[in-house]
């Protein structure tokens, strides 16, 4: 088994303790506003992308793709959170669902 995501989901550990102890929220609120968190940083993905690309003629050229690239960086954290928040078994979760993914796309071989 592969274990170079252990460090990661180390991190993810250590900030989803730490976004517990600074919570006033009750849990289930707590819970729901980092699903909603998610839509929140996938929006500045789009914001970033629609910068890199000019899209925006009022604005023209706001972004780079490295600011695409930090900005997915976000995205992937706060779901790795958001399903520890949900589970303390999320490395485990996340591998058998990758796995099943890969199953599914790749075939049995991968």
């Amino acid at each position: 088994m592969n274990h170079t995501l252990d460090p990661i989901w180390d991190t993810v550990d250590d900030l989803h303790t730490w976004l517990e102890q600074e919570s006033d929220l009750p849990p289930q609120q707590e819970t729901l506003l980092r699903m909603l968190k998610l839509t929140e940083e996938v929006g500045e993905v789009a914001q970033a992308v629609v910068g890199a690309t000019g899209q925006n003629p009022r604005k023209g050229v706001t972004h780079s793709w490295q600011d695409v690239e930090s900005e997915l960086c976000d995205v992937i954290i706060t779901a790795m959170v958001a399903l520890r928040t949900l589970t303390p078994s999320a490395s485990e979760v996340f591998a058998g669902h990758l796995r099943r993914v890969s199953e599914r796309s790749l075939g049995a071989a991968s």
